[in-house]
């Protein structure tokens, strides 16, 4: 019998089987073997069998399958058999039972399992043969791993009393394999096994036993698996103490006029956080008997006394006048100094406010703290609606205050040579790389004041909000695009460029709060499709990944809003800086805008039609729109956008439908292609293809037809054509290259919607936290900004944050009567947010 045999003969038998059959090889070769006699009767059983797995973003994952003793041994994934050629095989022998093993392992692609998506769960086994008969393996389950982005339900706020009980619910996004939860208290996680006060249930709930003073903070669920990792809208939970009597006092001795009294104090426990106070007398008085009445008999002692007092109250009353006379007159001097009243209702009217009230009239009257500032200010503060108020800075030495030491801000525009200021700067050691580009380069001198860069046309923009730059400061800050082939930051696997790389400078200035950078993106605005990431370039001229949107830590300097179109950009570290982005998987989209052009002047037969593929972004269309002129060229019709699919497939182009009688088409394909990698990456700012038609005589002019452009397997666009090509001679309108006629640089008032002192006013009634909930919270969520809850209550002043995103959003269109209305809006929860006083909130 076989199983009888010795170990020396079994391995010989092995060895002389390996040798003539070839069983010493590795890789694609057919998985069929033949066993010698002596493991002829054995069925093969598995030692390893393919196990469940998820595909995270686009990375394969790899099924292995070992049995012994084996001849074949093949995959079979969802009924159907796996190709001989894509299973890697490896044979070894046991050194203990000399039995030969056969291991096979095949590869899994997220194209595979996304063919079957909606109909049935992507399953493989193995099946091992021996002469004696097969095994199957158990099926293993191989599913696309995902994190949705938006919880299906997040924690709210609350207001509790002490010692209550706390239930903060929490349902995380969709996903596979099904998220893990944890909670966090102002960026610190919770542990229950630490803090026995906090218990988190089955559903994910988080419970607090017992609210204390301590528990107070701001509440997140965060939810995680092996793809990503999602963070609620924080919840703010406020524990407030209800104030308690004390015992009171015992009676106090009679009084000259015949009384005594006692009293007791709110101080057990003392109201706390928007407790109630007590309720109650804190102090009573009782008329004595008349055995207990001192005996009084007025002398000279008492007309003394009472002397003495009527003097130091005819003191007391004169020095306060006197106070008062010095603090009017000095603030009428500061008033007629530093702003006019028309400031104050400029733009700005809260809806409701009824103006006939005489008792509102102070909403309007603010006046400014001028007691710490080091800088003076000459002219009058303007809303941005006066656009004789815009003005622009001059230049000075980099970084360099006023040889005086003061720094006066002049309101106007000075003269001034952006060549001049780039060839300084280029000079400098770390900014020999910028490009000497005059016209994509924007800059200007600020102080604490504020203000903003521009440059022109390419929807790029820096915020500098007011007191971002330390009082008795002055910087010279520049804004450019680059374009530099050299430039580009490096890219791998599926990462693409959604965004221009822009530098703001000079890099290593001292910020106080986050300016705003903003800049066009091209993705779908789909953070489920995409891991969008921020790459900034360090001093070595490397690029660094520094945020990862959707894991915004409030702690970090940086910090992202991704709108349709737009990404605002919080820093406080100015640099060069661009947006990357890895799809997660096919369906993760890039908006190309498709644009075509031709020449303005035909003279001969041939005429040429430019097709340009570009990202969507503002400034590539400027730069092609500049190239075009240069060209003689002219746009044909109006631009059009296409979702470009991250699916591998390339871009078609071709045109239809022209008269045969008139024209004819000299490509000789039916189409033109541009290949995918080479629109995916981003590398080239823009590709064309040209269409050469031909017209069988010069006296045609009239040209129909269908231009149409799409991605195989995906979304098209076409274009109908159907002009004269001899009437419409006008080169590129230089409309197009004007569209955004504002200053590149304005700084102080002029640069906000808001004026200045009306945002002071605004930011002192929301910042403080309010019972009835008519603060900045509310604020946020009236302009849609709730999802950033958390970065805001993480600054000094969450209001301030909202209303320079605000004015980075609407600066070119904003309305500020429609932000007055929102301010109006919140005081109808409650009041008029305006006559919310201190002690009310």
């Amino acid at each position: 019998m076989p199983l009888l045999l010795g170990p020396f003969v079994r391995a010989t038998l092995l060895a002389l089987w390996l040798v003539f059959a070839g069983f010493t090889c590795t890789g694609s070769e057919h998985a069929t073997a033949t066993l010698p006699a002596s493991f002829s009767d054995l069925l093969p059983h598995f030692l390893v069998e393919p196990e469940d797995e998820f595909i995270v973003k686009n990375k394969p994952v790899t099924l292995t399958c070992r049995s012994t003793p084996a001849t074949q041994i093949y995959f079979k994934c969802n009924g159907e058999w796996v190709h001989q050629d894509d299973h890697l095989i490896e044979r070894t022998v046991d050194p203990a039972t000399a039995l030969p093993i056969m291991q096979v392992t095949i590869d899994i692609t997220r194209q595979q399992v996304e063919k079957i998506f909606g109909l049935d769960e992507y399953w493989c086994q193995c099946v091992a043969w021996s002469t004696t008969g097969t095994q199957k393996s158990q099926k293993a389950y191989i599913r696309i791993a995902y994190l949705r982005k938006n919880f299906e339900e997040e924690p709210q706020g609350k207001e509790v009393a002490l010692d209550q009980e706390v239930l903060l619910r929490c349902h995380p996004p969709e996903g596979v394999p099904q998220a893990e939860v944890e909670w966090q208290r102002n960026e610190d996680v919770i542990n229950p096994a630490s803090d026995p006060n906090y218990f988190i249930t089955t559903d994910h709930n988080l419970v607090i036993k017992k609210a204390r003073l301590a528990d107070t903070g701001n509440y997140t669920c965060v939810a995680k698996n092996i793809v990503a990792r999602r963070k609620s809208t924080s919840a703010t939970v406020l524990v407030y103490v209800d104030g308690g009597w004390s015992e009171w006092s015992k009676w106090s001795a009679c009084g000259s006029d015949c009384s005594m009294w006692r009293s007791r104090e709110c101080t057990q426990p003392s109201p706390g956080t928007g407790g109630k106070d007590c309720q109650g007398l804190d102090l009573q008085s009782l008329n004595c008997t008349s055995e207990q009445c001192p005996q009084t008999v007025s002398g000279a002692e008492d007309v003394a006394l009472y002397v003495g007092m009527v003097a130091v109250a005819l003191c007391l009353t004169l020095l306060l006048i006197v106070v008062v006379l010095v603090y009017r007159r000095k603030k009428e001097g500061l008033d007629a100094d530093v702003a006019d009243s028309s400031i104050l209702t400029t733009g700005f009217q809260p809806m409701g406010i009824k103006p006939s009230k005489p008792e509102n009239s102070h909403l309007l009257t603010i006046q400014p703290d001028l007691t710490t500032t080091t800088t003076s200010y000459q002219g009058t503060l303007r809303s941005r609606h006066d656009a004789t108020g815009k003005f622009s800075m001059t230049n000075g030495p980099l970084l360099d205050p006023l040889p005086n030491g003061s720094h006066t801000l002049h309101n106007g525009k000075l003269n001034s040579d952006p060549a001049e200021f780039v060839s300084r700067l280029s000079t400098q050691s770390y900014f020999k790389t910028l490009p000497r580009d005059v016209a994509n380069t924007s800059y200007g001198t600020f102080n604490f004041l504020g203000g903003r860069l521009t440059i022109p046309n390419t929807g790029i923009s820096l915020l500098i909000p007011p007191e971002a730059i330390p009082r008795g400061k002055i910087y010279e800050i520049y804004l450019t695009v680059q374009r530099k082939e050299d430039l580009r930051l490096p890219l791998a696997g599926c990462q693409t460029l959604l965004s221009p790389v822009v530098s703001c400078g000079p890099p290593g200035v001292v910020l106080s709060r986050p300016v705003i950078l903003s800049m066009d993106h091209c993705s779908d605005a789909c953070l489920d499709n995409w891991a969008v990431r921020l790459k900034k370039q360090n001093y070595e001229g490397t690029w660094e990944d520094v945020l990862l949107m959707g894991e915004e830590l409030v702690s970090e300097p940086y910090y992202c809003q991704l709108e349709a179109e737009t990404c605002r950009l919080f820093t406080e570290q100015l640099g060069t800086l661009a947006l990357v982005g890895e799809s997660l998987h096919m369906g993760a989209a890039k908006r190309l805008r498709l644009v075509l052009f031709s020449d303005a002047y035909c003279s001969t037969l041939e005429y040429n039609i430019r097709v340009y593929c570009m990202d969507d972004t503002q400034d590539v269309f400027k730069e092609v729109m500049q190239m075009e002129r240069q060209l003689g060229g002219r746009l044909i019709d109006e631009p059009h956008v296409l979702l470009f699919k991250d699916s591998y497939h390339n871009l078609r182009l071709s045109i239809h439908d022209m008269p045969q009688a008139h024209w004819r088409s000299k490509l000789l394909a039916g189409y033109q292609e541009i290949p995918f990698y080479h629109i995916w990456n981003g590398s080239q700012r823009y590709l064309h293809c040209t269409f050469t038609l031909e017209r069988l005589s010069l006296s045609t002019c009239e040209l129909t037809c269908q231009l149409c452009v799409w991605q195989v397997e995906g979304e098209g666009q076409s274009f109908s054509l159907d002009f004269n090509i001899a009437k419409d001679t006008r080169a590129v309108d230089s409309e197009f290259l004007l569209m955004d006629s504002n200053a590149t640089a304005l700084a102080g008032p002029s640069a906000f919607q808001i004026p200045y002192l009306i945002r002071q006013k605004i930011c002192s009634s929301l910042d403080a936290p309010c019972p009835n909930g008519a603060d900045w919270r509310m604020l946020a969520q009236r302009l849609k900004l709730e999802r950033h809850m958390s970065f805001f209550a993480s600054k000094a002043s969450p209001t301030s944050v909202i209303l320079d995103l605000w004015e980075a959003q609407h600066f070119h269109s904003g309305n500020i009567n429609q932000l007055a209305t929102v301010m109006a809006d919140i005081g109808k929860q409650e009041a008029m947010i305006f006559l919310v006083s201190d002690g009310e909130c």
